[in-house]
């Protein structure tokens, strides 16, 4: 997976939040539902390879997504979770969390619809 194609809009993404250096856009197979990835625009394959600037700068980033999340979101927490095996381009999992197993990355993705993601969108964003 790349996320190139979504940052240059060539693949369509519902976007929960946009600034010069970062995005966060729905999960297309989530875990649970507002299920959210932040990435950086410019692709590094790791957090850890960012600059620390950078790296604080994100997590910040993530801080108002989740918060985001939280407050659209019926969940006991928001989750975040930095794997980094499925692609090579660095990003961060914010997951609603009802309990531990929602971010058990091994369990089956949701698949939700077109129509699905549209109101999940709506209920984040307004």
């Amino acid at each position: 997976m790349s996320f190139e194609p979504i940052l240059s809009g060539t693949v369509p993404s519902f976007k929960i939040a946009e600034n010069d250096e970062f995005l966060a856009f729905l999960e297309t197979a989530p875990l649970a539902k507002g299920h959210t990835l932040v990435i950086p625009k410019q692709k590094v394959e790791s957090l850890f390879e960012m600059e620390d600037s950078a790296l604080g700068r994100i997590q910040i980033f993530a801080k108002s997504v989740a918060l985001k999340l939280e407050s659209a979101i019926p969940c006991r927490r928001i989750g975040m979770a930095v794997i980094g095996l499925e692609t090579a381009y660095a990003h961060i999992h914010l997951i609603p969390l009802q309990t531990v197993e929602d971010i058990d990355f091994t369990r089956e993705k949701l698949s939700p619809s077109e129509e699905d993601l549209k109101a999940i969108h709506q209920e984040i964003v307004g």
